[in-house]
């Protein structure tokens, strides 16, 4: 269950990002850009399969308990999930901005 708590970390900051952006307008520069954020992201759910694999393996050779492949499993399904959804909502905002009338 440590993946629902790195969402929750996850959003704070982005809250917290996008509060200081508008409260103190040139301290959003400081942070992370968007990019810099989703290839984190994309790294931390590459880093999540992998896991995964590894755990799967090491189920296959013996040496993994049973409970620790289904969490990583988990984890990893769950990281893939959400990049998919933020993937879709990035590519649903691109469509929108490029239909707009100039």
């Amino acid at each position: 269950m440590v993946a629902p708590l790195l969402a929750a970390k996850a959003y704070a900051a982005v809250q917290e990002a996008a509060a200081g952006g508008i409260a103190g307008g040139a301290g959003a520069a400081a942070g992370p850009d968007f990019g810099q954020m989703v290839s984190q992201v994309i790294n931390q759910t590459v880093g999540d399969s992998r896991a995964a694999e590894a755990q799967m393996t090491a189920q296959v050779q013996g040496k993994a308990n049973l409970i620790d492949v289904v969490t990583a499993i988990s984890s990893a399904q769950t990281s893939l999930t959400t990049m998919i959804a933020v993937r879709d909502q990035m590519i649903a905002s691109y469509q929108q901005i490029m239909n707009m009338a100039i």
